[in-house]
This record gives C-alpha cells, structure tokens and sequence, in this order.
C-alpha cells in the first residue's frame, strides 16, 4: 500500500525533444536534461525539417530548439509544429541581443527563450516550468524584449498587425486594458497591483483573462499586441 500511495503523488517524467544542428549541443543537453529528476529525453532532431516529423510521434511534450539551422530555420518549425500540434511548448534556443527572430519566434507562440551557455540547473527550471503552462520569461527579460519590439515598429506588415491588435484590444474592458499596458512596460503582478491599487491576485486573474481574450500564451504576446496596436 505504502509503494503505490508514493507511486500515485509522483507526477509523470515530462517528456523532452531536443532540436540542434550540432550533434555536440544535442549530446550535451540530453546528457544535462535526461539525468534531471522528472525528465526524459524522447526525441533528437538535427534540423527544423526533421522536427516536423520526430517531435509529434515522439510524444514530446517540451521541445528545445535551436532558431538558426540548415534545411528549415527553428522559427519555421516552431511556427509550423504549434499550428499543428498548439499544446506543444517550445523554448527557442539562442544568443540574445536584439535578435528579430526571438521576437518572431514569440509572435508565433514560443513558450520563451534560453541562452545556449544558460546554467544546467537554470535549464532544467526552464523546462519544468514550460511543462506546466508558464512562459519562461522574467519581468526584466520581458521589458528587454519589449525595448526591440518598439524598434521594429517600421517593418513590413506592421499597419496590418496595428489593426489586428486594435481589434483584440476592443475586446478588453478598462481594467483588463490597465493591466495588459502595464505588462507592456514590463512590469511585474506586484507593480501593476501596486499602481493599479490591486492585489496580486485579481491582477492575476486579469493577466489569465488576457491570455483568454487576446488568444496569447505569454506576457510577451500581450506586451507586443499593445505596441502594435500603438503602432
């Protein structure tokens, strides 16, 4: 009774693809990840191409993957894998700076971003917590982030976004519009709530609501809509 009451309160392995052109960044992540408590390598794939096929039969509920490689892009893919497969959590792997494909990668619904040379522990966090739903992207990465949307605001395609984002912006109320600008800023549930005169947890609720009503899976998504919108 004792072995199947602790059997039954351990949650399941989450299941992880890896997605690199490097055979030696594959070796290396399968070997940081497969050995952490609660994770399981199930899949490899040494191309955006190849990932269209290996991730979904693999099963994988997290995917890594790496923007730049030969054949099709990790951008290409991720955009091509969540039209197809949308309960997939992808976490692109990349050098930061203002890398236009990281924010392209968001737009399409990337669960966040992670630095190649990231810690193992930090990696291993990441996973976890996309696994349950969360973006992994801090408030100040957010606000980073935010900083070279603002700069893309000249590109191609951006009066189209502008009136799209108008369109889902309606739908908000007042308050849900208060809380979605201060996500814009970068700002955390405590500073919203702080500003707005809420408690953390109604401003909570309201970021749950947003994701609903804007058909967004992180803050990030939320941040560019509203500069589109103000584009």
């Amino acid at each position: 009774m004792t072995g199947e009451a602790s059997s039954a309160t351990t949650p399941p392995a989450i299941s992880l693809a890896v997605v690199d052109d490097d055979p030696m960044v594959r070796a290396a992540l399968r070997m940081m990840l497969g050995g952490a408590s609660g994770i399981t390598v199930v899949a490899e794939a040494g191309d955006g191409e190849e990932a269209l096929s290996v991730v979904p039969r693999s099963g994988a509920e997290v995917v890594l993957m790496d923007i730049r490689m030969p054949v099709r892009d990790g951008l290409s893919a991720t955009e091509a894998l969540l039209a197809a497969h949308p309960a997939l959590r992808i976490i692109v792997l990349t050098t930061f700076d203002t890398d236009d494909m990281v924010l392209r990668a968001l737009r399409v619904g990337a669960a966040g971003f992670l630095l190649k040379d990231t810690p193992p522990a930090r990696l291993v966090e990441a996973v976890r917590t996309v696994a349950t739903g969360q973006p992994m992207l801090s408030p100040s990465v957010t606000a980073q982030l935010i900083a070279a949307v603002t700069k893309d605001s000249v590109q191609p395609g951006t009066h189209e976004r502008a009136g799209s984002a108008r369109a889902a912006l309606a739908r908000l109320t007042e308050r849900e519009r208060d809380v979605a600008e201060g996500v814009a800023r970068g700002q955390s549930n405590a500073e919203i709530a702080a500003e707005l005169f809420m408690g953390v947890p109604t401003v909570k609720t309201h970021v749950g609501r947003l994701f609903t009503k804007l058909g967004v899976e992180n803050r990030v998504q939320v941040a560019i809509l509203v500069h589109d919108a103000q584009a």
